[in-house]
């Protein structure tokens, strides 16, 4: 009976999960919740897409820029691309834990975006932003493995820097109805 006991408590706790999962869901259906990259969306995959994706200086440059189009354009872009993304980009190290020697064993890769959002007819600029990333990587005693920790570092920069930028632009088409149409 210990065993039916127990059983039962739990059927009767996931009853009320369920329900409370269930009245959750209601609510925020019925205050007008959508999700922000939903097709009706003024910040829609095809949204997004109508903004082109101007090149990046360096080597970082290039690997954000990837990770923008993937990020911005995952099925392409549209034939008609009216707005351009203007991307500078600036990175900084910086050693963190040195020992007595005076020799450092980890650092800190920053990279600092800075952004705008203009039209390609006029050069309006319409949005402009920075979204900033920090990661940190081992020195180690092999260069060629500093330098690989180094160059992931850099690739996880670049990837949180291209999903802080989608969002940063995706919040203010939401927030202004869309990219405002030329007069």
């Amino acid at each position: 009976t210990g065993l039916s006991m127990s059983f039962i408590s739990a059927l009767r706790h996931r009853k009320v999960t369920g329900a409370l999962i269930a009245v959750l869901a209601l609510a925020i259906a019925g205050c007008g919740f959508q999700p922000m990259h939903n097709q009706r969306s003024n910040a829609s995959a095809a949204a997004l897409a109508t903004i082109d994706i101007g090149l990046i200086a360096d080597r970082t440059g290039q690997i954000l820029r990837n990770e923008l189009l993937q990020k911005l354009q995952p099925l392409g872009p549209t034939r008609q691309q009216p707005y351009l993304l203007t991307v500078t980009l600036a990175e900084y190290l910086r050693d963190l834990a040195i020992k007595r020697n005076e020799v450092a064993t980890r650092a800190n890769l920053t990279l600092v975006a800075s952004f705008e959002v203009s039209r390609r007819s006029d050069g309006l600029r319409l949005y402009s932003g920075s979204a900033r990333s920090v990661n940190a990587y081992n020195i180690l005693t092999s260069d060629f493995a500093t330098l690989s920790a180094r160059e992931n570092a850099r690739k996880r920069g670049a990837r949180q820097l291209a999903l802080e930028i989608k969002e940063q632009i995706s919040v203010w088409l939401v927030q202004t109805g869309g990219a405002p149409r030329r007069q």
